[in-house]
């Protein structure tokens, strides 16, 4: 495994693997025809295509801080799960990237949820040989915006499978989350932007610095299949919101030549876009060694 890095303004920004896993090709795409999306993400006997769980680290130069943006499902699913999901962390891991970066959990100041979904927020505890939940990092404190908080103790039906409490609870019960409104800045050069069509509250950290702007897109826009405006995916609460917030987003993005680091996408960890006769699409594959 070879992770990627670079430097923007005062910001050292590491690639972190989190591990692979497999979702259902269908809820991925919504009402997108699988004629027209498994051209180009094939999916397996079962309809699930593959995926990864791509988080980030930040370290700031001038606060000493690092941050870590999302931290992946974890390893707490039973067997019967693993199958589902078809979780892979045998090679790609926490563990394995933060070794590799020279850093260690312990270093972990900061982590930035971009919401609290298992597949995003999952890293953050363990089972101990005792079986009792531990933080994985616990000299971490937790950003989470107000209202997806909010949400995640009291979720709807629909949403409530993906708010696990074995990965809820020990946060709240830490004592360390810090509830923040939209577009926060945690220091100059480091904000989020509120995207709330996937879910209530996530938030998209920005980057910027060198005359360089790096979104972390999230759930906004998972893979580069993405971009089209119509594909939106079927986990979405809103859809027509998420359509309206890719558009605003999507034009911003290719007028301002922002770079847009993909957490789900398997082989692209970064795309630029450009917009032609009012369409969206990829104009650029990348890493951050690339920037």
């Amino acid at each position: 495994m070879s992770l990627s890095k670079t430097t923007i303004g005062p910001f050292e920004l590491y690639t972190i693997d989190a591990g692979d896993f497999r979702l259902d090709g269908g809820a991925m795409f919504g009402v997108v025809p699988k004629t027209l999306w498994a051209r180009q993400l094939q999916p397996d006997d079962k309809n699930r295509i593959p995926m990864t769980m791509r988080c980030m680290l930040i370290k700031s130069t001038n606060t000493g801080k690092l941050y870590l943006v999302d931290n992946g499902s974890g390893t707490k699913f039973n067997d019967k799960m693993e199958d589902i999901y078809q979780l892979d962390y045998q090679d790609k891991n926490l563990e394995n990237s933060f070794a590799e970066h020279g850093f260690s959990f312990d270093d972990v100041t900061d982590i930035i949820f971009t919401h609290l979904h298992f597949d995003h927020c999952g890293g953050s505890t363990y089972f101990d040989e005792e079986g009792n939940l531990q933080l994985s990092f616990p000299d971490a404190n937790y950003h989470v915006v107000e209202s997806h908080w909010e949400n995640a103790l009291n979720p709807n039906q629909r949403e409530k499978a993906s708010f696990l409490p074995e990965n809820i609870n020990p946060l709240k019960e830490s004592g360390k989350v810090n509830v923040v409104g939209e577009y926060h800045e945690y220091e100059p050069g480091l904000s989020a932007i509120p995207a709330d069509g996937h879910t209530v509250g996530q938030q998209l950290p920005k980057i910027e610095g060198d005359d360089k702007t790096l979104v972390f897109a999230a759930d906004l826009l998972p893979t580069p299949v993405h971009v089209p405006l119509p594909w939106v995916m079927g986990y979405d609460m809103c859809a027509i919101q998420t359509l309206k917030e890719k558009e605003t987003f999507l034009n911003q993005a290719a007028e301002e030549n922002w770079y847009l680091y993909m957490e789900h996408d398997l082989n692209t960890e970064i795309i630029r876009v450009e917009k032609n006769d009012g369409r969206f699409s990829v104009s650029d594959h990348l890493t951050l060694n690339d920037l």
